[in-house]
């Protein structure tokens, strides 16, 4: 059995579950395993509607009304205990970040953590993972008995699909105050952005092809009238072009949009990993042999300065 370990927030579930419950359902799938889900915490069942899993584990005590890496260990090591599940995967956030290596290691388990996807090779699952900013690939295989412990970076896989009322089943677990030592703080919150690629469903994002600042302007008349976001490349974002906040990549935001547009973008393995969960993208570039067509699910070996014009009279045709 996989067991998916669902996070919320404030009585919020965090999307990125979602995820961890898409990439459980396709590992499962191939693999031959049922997949359930754990969701913790205090007065925690209401939520249980929102999640698509066909069996829901509750875990809730007092102690566990506010997170903390003593608190949930402690009581993920007895539902381990006693669901014995074959793969415990989570969504690679910062809470998880925080206790699930402390879970790992307290049951003896290495953690593999932000995979961007899976292989099964000779019936054995290997978890992806980006090394060096995304330079180099490598397929990490588990050693040793399960329970086998692995997250997934937000944006590798899509999210999972509303599904049938699942059956729930309450756990009990046992809980000591002495047992938690973390004394909580406020929540953590990242600084306000403007904009959130991550939740954008289509978005438009550009390269060291648009040559010049002021021709972004063109691209922003095709967001307007798609009803798109912009987004753009590391080097457009490093040379000031657009705030660093629409950066797509390893080392800025990743998006899973159900449209991608890349305009004038080559493709380094940089960018490709801050937006290969897209359900579709396209990409527009004069290089027939640039990278990103490797990615694309339609592509234009063409001129940006002539598509995107067409584009927005096309769009308006349409709207019109």
């Amino acid at each position: 059995m996989i067991l998916v370990i669902v996070e919320h927030l404030q009585g919020k579930l965090n999307k990125m579950s979602l995820e961890a419950l898409s990439a459980a359902a396709s590992i499962g799938k191939e693999m031959n395993h049922p997949v359930e889900a754990l969701l913790i915490g205090s007065g925690v069942a209401a939520m249980s509607s929102e999640i698509p899993a066909a069996k829901l584990h509750v875990v809730e005590h007092p102690l566990l009304e506010k997170y903390t890496a003593d608190g949930y260990s402690a009581a993920l090591k007895q539902v381990i205990a006693k669901l014995n599940p074959w793969l415990v995967l989570l969504p690679h956030t910062y809470q998880v970040r925080d206790f699930a290596p402390k879970l790992a290691a307290g049951l003896g388990k290495a953690f593999v953590s932000d995979g961007t996807g899976y292989k099964v090779e000779n019936g054995e699952l290997q978890i992806v993972r980006q090394l060096f900013a995304g330079k180099v690939a490598c397929d990490v295989a588990f050693g040793g008995a399960s329970p086998f412990f692995a997250s997934v970076q937000a944006g590798a896989f899509r999210g999972a699909e509303a599904a049938a009322a699942a059956t729930i089943e309450k756990i009990e677990v046992t809980l000591d105050a002495s047992q938690i030592r973390n004394v909580p703080e406020d929540w953590f919150q990242e600084a306000k952005r403007t904009v959130d690629l991550g939740s954008a469903e289509w978005i438009v994002s550009v390269g060291r092809g648009i040559k010049e600042p002021q021709n972004i302007d063109m691209v922003k008349q095709l967001c307007e009238v798609m009803g798109a976001e912009l987004a753009a490349s590391r080097p457009i974002c490093d040379a000031g072009w657009l705030p660093m906040e629409r950066q797509i990549g390893s080392s800025g935001q990743t998006v899973a949009p159900k449209l991608y547009l890349a305009l004038g973008i080559s493709g380094a393995i940089q960018h490709l990993v801050g937006m290969k969960g897209s359900r579709c993208v396209v990409a527009v570039n004069k290089d027939a042999n640039a990278p990103i067509f490797e990615v694309s699910d339609y592509g234009v070996v063409g001129n940006l300065f002539e598509v995107v014009p067409a584009l927005i009279e096309e769009f308006k045709k349409a709207k019109g």
